[in-house]
């Protein structure tokens, strides 16, 4: 049969790992034979970081600005034990948050469900989506290790050379100290995108910080979201009839955990990386979890939200056989695909990433599934696949659709 045709390419970015194992195996076994498939192709493996001053990651953000669409592997930021492993250059940052950064958008996580494998919270019917803000936080800190006493402060200079000074912390001894910042900009772009998402999804929208204690940083996001849903949203949700409503993070911690689901939480960064993944792992798995981040002039970046699976990549080194779920990866191709489809009218290709996602489900739902869900899964019978053996199940049935 001919393959399906593409007029315009996906930036494509591979990553490190298992996950790098697994995205030629998607390609190899589940696209390429049914695609004509046109990428801008970005090595962000960590030792092609490296060789190229993280000028690679830089590159495939403004390529995607250019596309418009983006389709992203897992890849690893360093620590200090990377640093040695792979005998880096410096520490780069995160290659997520470098992105994101440039792209200043809002990543929407959301679980795959699929039926026999139950939530851990027994409560949840359907999936919660999470809405995380993509710029700012501790994915952009500047951080200093005080070796020994000293004076820590906080100094914003104005253009017009005006300063404004607090003090931190008076040091009797070694410390550390980390400075985080965020833009008004960004801050009004995110809130934005959740109002829309909510619209357009039909879902209620929950928000939720620490503003008690963090009585600037966190109340100006609290303080943004109502004037901008005030000013310009409150008429819409209650022509739709949808809410919106703010809490503080504990207690949406709480009321999370006793609700139906069916709705968005939208977090600041670092409180979205966190809760997503609690979200997916309670719905069965870390890889179960799709992520997209929606720039604010309409460029997406579909990812897997995981990371490399560095333990099943050293068996596979080692020549062990792995059973690793390649579930949200998948998804994240299906996505860029869909999306790739819609933004240029090619409905055959994102006709394509929608039978790709149901042959994906129909596989785990007909016992045929990775080991980390065979150990929670309800259904009978089931046979556990190796990680190429699952992507050539999911093959078979793709086939057979």
């Amino acid at each position: 049969m001919s393959k399906i045709a593409m007029t315009t390419p996906l930036v494509e970015m591979d990553g490190d790992e298992m996950t790098r194992i697994l995205w030629k195996m998607i390609k190899d076994e589940l696209l390429t034979p049914y695609i004509d498939l046109k990428t801008e192709y970005y090595d962000l493996g960590l030792e092609h970081r490296n060789e190229t001053d993280d000028q690679v990651t830089k590159d495939s953000a403004e390529a995607t600005k250019k596309y418009g669409v983006a389709v992203k592997c897992a890849t690893i930021t360093p620590n200090a034990a990377r640093v040695e492993e792979y005998k880096l250059k410096e520490m780069w940052k995160s290659p997520n948050g470098t992105i994101r950064s440039m792209l200043d958008g809002t990543v929407f996580r959301t679980p795959i469900i699929v039926k026999g494998i139950e939530p851990c919270v027994r409560n949840w019917e359907k999936p919660i989506t999470l809405a995380r803000h993509a710029y700012g936080d501790v994915y952009k800190n500047v951080e200093i290790a005080a070796d020994g006493p000293g004076k820590a402060e906080l100094v914003f200079t104005a253009a017009d050379g005006t300063e404004t000074r607090k003090t931190i912390q008076e040091f009797d001894g070694p410390g550390v100290i980390q400075g985080v910042h965020n833009t008004k900009k960004s801050i009004e772009s995110f809130a934005r995108a959740c109002f829309n998402y909510a619209l357009d999804t039909k879902q209620e929208l929950w928000f939720a910080t620490k503003d008690t204690i963090s009585k600037t940083y966190d109340h100006t996001f609290k303080d943004i979201f109502q004037e901008i849903f005030d000013t310009e949203y409150k008429e819409k949700f209650d022509a739709a009839g949808n809410t919106y409503f703010y809490t503080l993070i504990d207690d949406a911690v709480a009321r999370v955990m006793k609700a139906k689901g069916g709705f968005i939480w939208a977090c600041k960064n670092y409180d979205g990386d966190v809760m997503s993944d609690m979200v997916s792992s309670a719905f069965g798995s870390l890889a179960m979890m799709t992520s997209v981040l929606v720039s604010p002039s309409g460029v997406y970046e579909y990812e897997a939200a995981h990371g490399t699976v560095q333990r099943h990549y050293y068996k596979h080194l080692a020549g062990e056989e792995t059973s690793t779920n390649s579930v949200a990866t998948i998804f994240a191709w299906t996505g860029a695909l869909r999306k790739r489809g819609e933004l240029d009218g090619n409905a055959e290709l994102s006709a394509f990433a929608d039978k790709l996602e149901k042959a994906t489900i129909a596989t785990i739902e007909s016992g045929r599934m990775t080991k980390d869900l065979a150990l929670i899964t309800k259904l009978e019978n089931v046979q556990v696949q190796n990680s190429e053996g699952f992507i050539k199940e999911i093959k078979k049935t793709l086939e057979a659709m």
